[in-house]
Order: structure tokens, then C-alpha cells, then sequence
């Protein structure tokens, strides 16, 4: 299933998997119905203030233009990049600002919706989380337009990265003495450490201060923890966490 496609045109009356992207979209756009795939009234009275507002044909059915439209965000994150000389992780850095641009989030419930379906390759669920798929895809984006080999493999797990950037050589603790900031670039991946074995978020570094650095992560919220619902930017300390260099 794409998710910049409809396979059909949907109107009031019909309920589908179908109706329920038309309404994810319709509530990340502004116009909030319940996402519950029963096209009803609401929903039909949502999608005409929405195809108004874009100057669309006022039908109140969801036709391919009118998801173009809807998803169009979500096209516009997945442009490519030209490579400007950048490096591999400075890459990394600009296509997760493109992300970070259009507000990915959940949308109709827990580790649900197109950004997380995007991010997870068509997985969603309470017991998806996402950040590192996030990370990731950013990191497949960047290897992908400049041609090289992912420095570690993608992956959908914390646990994982951090288990590959031991095996490739990658891997930065800081549980028996500070990190070698020297060693974190823009584009190294950020793990946070539950416990001496177990990893419970990753994020992308964007800069490196003395005591601090910059992040654009994924599945966090205000508090910074790993059930949040966004992609966002955070300012975060070194305790409790690990990183992979890239």
C-alpha cells in the first residue's frame, strides 16, 4: 500500500481501511474526525472545508486529487536532496530537517498513522515504536542519494543499533567515562541507555555543545521520552546515553 495513493475513490456511506487514511489526513491537516474508517457526515463535512480551502472541487469525496493534496507533506519530506558536497552524516542532518519541516506525528491512536507507517515500512501499533526507524530512514536517505553503504543496517530497534555499531566498530559508550565529543558529528545517532543492556530511544545528532547536544528525534514529546507522539528537536544532556558514529 502506498502511502501517497488511494486505490479508489471513496464516498459517504463506504468503510474501509481507505476511509480511515482520508480521515488520518484530514485530522493532520487540521480538520479532525474520528479516525474510525466509517465514512460519515462528519467526515464527508470535513473533507468539503478541506477541498474548499485548497480551491479543490467542493464534492466531498475523497477522489486522487484530493489526497494529493491531503498527503502532500508527506510527499514533500521524501524529495531528494542534492548532495552539495556533504557529507554522509551532514546529509543525514538535512533530510531529517526536511522531516522535522512538515511535523510528522501519530495520528488515531498509539505508534499510528502515515508518518509511523512511512517510518516502520508499513508497521503501526501499540508495540511499534519508532524513533529508531526514524533515525534510519534518514540515514537510507542520505546513503541512497550519495551511493554509499549504510554505516549500519536499518533497522526498527534501539537494541539492534546498538548491537550492530558494537559489531562495525561504531559504537560510543559513556557508561564508564565521558565520550569523546571530538567523535560525534552531525548525523551520529543518539541511543538511550535504560540499562547497561537495553536501549530505549534513538534520535539523530544535529550539533555538539560542551555539556549538551542538539537532536531531531522521533516517538518523543515535551518530557523526552520514548512513548511521545512527533518528530521534534531537543536539546539533551550526555547522562544515560550511548551513541553510533557515522
Amino acid at each position: 500500500m502506498s502511502e501517497l495513493e488511494l486505490e479508489k475513490v471513496y464516498r459517504r456511506g463506504e468503510v474501509s481501511p481507505g476511509v480511515r487514511r482520508v480521515q488520518e489526513w484530514l485530522t493532520l491537516n487540521g480538520f479532525a474526525v474520528a479516525v474510525d474508517g466509517d465514512f460519515g457526515p462528519a467526515t464527508e463535512a470535513a473533507l468539503k472545508r478541506f477541498q474548499a480551502k485548497t480551491g479543490l472541487p467542493v464534492t466531498g469525496v475523497a477522489d486522487a486529487a484530493t489526497f494529493a493534496r491531503l498527503s502532500a507533506s508527506l510527499r514533500s519530506a521524501l524529495g531528494q536532496l542534492a548532495p552539495e558536497g556533504r557529507s554522509l552524516g551532514e546529509l543525514t542532518v538535512a533530510y531529517a530537517a526536511q522531516h522535522l519541516r512538515h511535523l510528522p506525528r501519530e495520528v488515531g491512536g498509539r505508534n499510528r498513522g502515515p508518518w509511523v507507517r512511512l517510518y516502520l515500512d508499513g508497521h503501526e501499533g501499540e508495540s511499534w515504536c519508532w524513533s529508531a526507524g526514524f533515525a534510519t530512514y534518514c540515514l537510507h536517505q542520505a546513503a541512497r542519494t550519495l551511493g554509499v553503504e549504510m554505516p549500519v543496517e536499518r533497522t526498527f530497534s534501539s537494541d539492534l543499533l546498538a548491537a550492530q555499531s558494537r559489531v562495525r566498530e561504531r559504537f560510543l559508550s559513556t557508561l564508564s567515562a565521558p565520550p569523546d565529543r571530538i567523535l560525534i558529528r552531525p548525523g551520529s545517532l543518539f541511543l538511550r541507555r535504560r540499562t547497561r543492556g537495553d536501549w530505549v530511544q534513538a534520535g539523530i545528532v544535529t550539533e555538539v555543545d560542551e555539556e549538551t547536544f542538539q537532536t531531531i528525534e522521533a516517538n518523543t514529546n515535551d518530557e523526552g521520552t520514548h512513548e511521545g507522539h512527533e518528530v521534534c528537536a531537543r536539546t539533551r544532556g550526555f547522562k544515560s546515553v550511548d551513541f553510533v558514529l557515522v
